[in-house]
């Protein structure tokens, strides 16, 4: 196609034929039917045998190494990010499948479990009707309240996954470790 609109493109009255297409003859492309599969005709190679197609980020050949860049060049980590996992070192998580409710609370430094409750232990699942309802729920925030207070741990921070919603089940374990005398951030993003 383009091939076709240089040939009959004219520069003032005269058409591109003989001695003017002479000045074109780098410019031209001969093409194929594939997709990305143009080649130069007419254009002089380079010293090393490779064209110097130019990269579009670095302004030089494809030839050279190109240097790593982060993903996220404007990420700035605050004080607040930096120091949060030392001012709040326990996090609860909750975990709630169709057959049991487990809950655990972890320091983040060190990244030990230190207090953990669920349905699925011998002890709890011979008292409990259903594993997990309700008052399932409430049941582990009583028995999780009360293996952290043996561990000397009184606050703990919850931030809940990305598709949870802070209701219902989740509320309820949330709930029974605040009335039973955990402390309990809460971050809803």
């Amino acid at each position: 196609m383009l091939k076709q609109v240089v040939t009959k493109y004219s520069i003032g009255k005269a058409a591109i034929y003989g001695s003017n297409r002479e000045k074109l003859r780098p410019f031209l492309c001969q093409t194929s039917c594939r997709f990305h599969n143009a080649r130069t005709v007419f254009a002089p190679r380079s010293f090393f045998g490779v064209e110097d197609y130019v990269d579009d980020d670095t302004s030089r050949p494809y030839t050279y190494q190109k240097e790593k860049k982060s993903k996220n060049p404007d990420k700035h980590v605050s004080f607040k990010q930096r120091t949060v996992a030392y001012m709040e070192p326990f996090t609860l998580d909750v975990f709630i499948s169709k057959r049991f409710v487990s809950a655990s609370l972890t320091h983040r430094v060190t990244c030990r479990q230190v207090a953990v409750a669920g349905t699925n232990s011998k002890d709890v699942k011979a008292v409990l009707r259903s594993r997990c309802d309700i008052p399932a729920c409430m049941s582990i925030g009583r028995i999780l309240s009360e293996r952290a207070k043996e561990a000397d741990v009184y606050t703990a921070s919850y931030t809940p996954r990305d598709q949870e919603k802070f209701e219902g089940k989740i509320r309820a374990v949330v709930q029974s470790l605040i009335d039973n005398g955990i402390d309990v951030k809460i971050y809803l993003d």
